[in-house]
């Protein structure tokens, strides 16, 4: 009997409280950076952002968010079989964030490792556990995106450092008759790596080369709607739908404009386009999982609705994962 796997539980996890625009500005100005809400606001359409303190890992909001998701789903943690994490921004360079984590919620044996596609992180690793669950090795798979991008901003360069947020978003997926995840597509073209990067690495205790998030901000924004329109059509069309079909659009919140290009790229309003871009900054892989927890938990989403989550990030990566709820 063929398998197909479902998502029957999502959760979220942000640190501290929200940072307003006001807040940023007032503590970059202090570093002789300007910027404005307007300016901000204006160009992104973010008004917030959740910033780490000192010592919270992105172990510790996968955590938090993976425990929100379970009870979602009615499961223990004991009843998982495979644990993920989409990361860029591991605890440390080994063991991987996806081990600590299985360790913080009490999950033990089965697979846990982390993807590192950054933005297009979550949808690489829900393609991953799709497929392991269709194979019938597992049954019960969580899935995290979990960042803390402050970490590796430079907050003297008010064009990246005003854009990002920290945070963590989960799934849990199940093994069901039904079809839940319909299909997925994944990319990546190796020859942008050069647009959105952060160089920097650890060699013989040193840190070498730009430790800090840099971005050709133009040219990532002409890829990203493009990439994101084309690898919505591709699934689309492995699965027999028409965009219209699609009941939520949940693109990677990387910026409002993005999220309104691609929406008008594909022919769908904007009224069908999950935004929390303003609330939550971009998150990296968080970013889907958390405006899917967000719409899931308003009420919004409901089930049977035809969703489809897309991101797009360094590498160049992304992909998209289409599924009904």
């Amino acid at each position: 009997m063929e398998m197909y796997s479902r998502v029957v539980g999502t959760g979220r996890a942000l640190p501290g409280q929200p940072v307003s625009n006001a807040a940023l500005v007032d503590r970059l100005a202090k570093s002789g950076i300007e910027t404005s809400d307007a300016w901000i606001r204006e160009r992104t359409g973010i008004s917030q952002r959740y910033i780490a303190a000192e010592g919270v890992s992105s172990s510790d909001l996968a955590a938090e968010a993976a425990q929100h998701a379970l009870h979602a789903a009615g499961l223990s943690a004991a009843q998982l079989e495979m644990i993920i994490v989409a990361t860029s921004t591991p605890d440390m360079i080994f063991p991987s964030t996806a081990c600590l984590v299985q360790k913080k919620i009490g999950a033990s044996g089965g697979p846990a490792f982390d993807v590192q596609a950054v933005c297009s992180g979550f949808a690489y690793a829900m393609a991953t556990a799709d497929l392991f669950i269709k194979s019938g090795k597992v049954r019960n798979a969580l899935v995290v995106g979990a960042e803390v991008f402050s970490g590796i901003l430079d907050w003297t360069d008010r064009g990246t450092c005003v854009l990002f947020g920290d945070g963590a978003g989960a799934v849990v997926l199940t093994a069901d008759q039904q079809p839940g995840v319909l299909g997925h597509r994944l990319h990546a073209r190796g020859e942008f790596e050069n647009i959105l990067r952060t160089p920097g690495s650890v060699s013989h205790g040193k840190a070498t080369g730009h430790p800090f998030l840099t971005m050709d901000g133009q040219s990532v924004f002409k890829l990203a709607v493009q990439v994101l329109d084309s690898v919505a059509r591709e699934v689309l069309a492995d699965v027999g739908d028409q965009v219209s079909d699609i009941d939520w659009l949940i693109p990677h919140q990387a910026n409002v404009r993005i999220l309104s290009a691609t929406a008008k790229r594909l022919g769908i309003d904007e009224s069908k386009v999950i935004v929390t871009v303003d609330q939550h900054a971009n998150t990296s892989a968080a970013s889907v999982p958390l405006a899917l927890d967000v719409a899931v938990r308003d009420g919004r989403i409901q089930p049977g609705q035809r969703l489809m989550l897309q991101g797009v990030g360094g590498g160049f990566t992304w992909g998209a994962v289409y599924l009904r709820y």
